[in-house]
C-alpha cells in the first residue's frame, strides 16, 4: 500500500489580491517520456493560443517554452482573474487546435517580489540543455518570449 498519496493542489484561490501576480507555471502531457508538443504544427497552435490569450488581456505572457512532454511558462494575471480558469481554458483550447493530451492538473508559483523574474526565465531557457536535448539554449526552437509577441502585434 503505498501511503503516499499525491493531493490535487486547490488553484481556485488566487492569492494575490486584487493586484494580480506573475507566476511560474508547469503544464504537463498526460503521457511522460513522449514527444507531443516539440512539433512544428503544434508548437504554432500552441503559440498561436498563448499570443490571442495575450492580446486578449487574459495573461501577459513573459515566455514560454516548450519541452517534449511539458511546457514552462511565466505568465502575468489580474488580481480577479482564476489561475485555475484560465489554465484550464488554455488547455481546452490547445487540446483541441493541436491535439494534445494534457494531464489534469499543473503547477504553480507566484513570484514573490525577492525572487527575480529574470532568474525563473534563465532557468527555464536552460531547461533543453539540462535535458540535453541541445547544446545552447540559443538553438532551441520552441520559445514564445514578449519580444516575439511585440512583434506580431506591429
Amino acid at each position: 500500500m503505498n501511503r503516499f498519496v499525491r493531493k490535487p493542489l486547490d488553484h481556485s484561490v488566487h492569492f494575490a489580491g486584487r493586484f494580480g501576480a506573475t507566476y511560474f507555471v508547469t503544464m504537463c502531457c498526460s503521457e511522460k517520456q513522449r514527444n507531443q508538443l516539440c512539433r512544428k504544427h503544434t508548437a504554432q497552435q500552441i503559440f498561436k493560443t498563448a499570443k490571442m490569450c495575450d492580446a486578449g488581456g487574459i495573461w501577459y505572457v513573459d515566455l514560454m517554452l516548450l519541452m517534449p512532454d511539458h511546457l514552462h511558462a511565466l505568465i502575468a494575471v489580474d488580481g480577479d482573474a482564476s489561475l485555475s480558469k484560465i489554465i484550464a481554458d488554455f488547455k481546452r483550447a490547445t487540446a483541441k487546435f493541436g491535439g494534445i493530451l494534457w494531464q489534469r492538473n499543473f503547477f504553480d508559483h507566484r513570484l514573490r517580489h525577492d525572487e527575480s523574474l529574470e532568474e525563473k526565465a534563465a532557468y527555464i531557457m536552460n531547461n533543453p540543455v539540462r535535458a540535453g536535448l541541445v547544446q545552447n539554449q540559443e538553438d532551441w526552437p520552441y520559445v514564445l518570449d514578449r519580444a516575439a509577441i511585440e512583434m506580431a502585434v506591429r
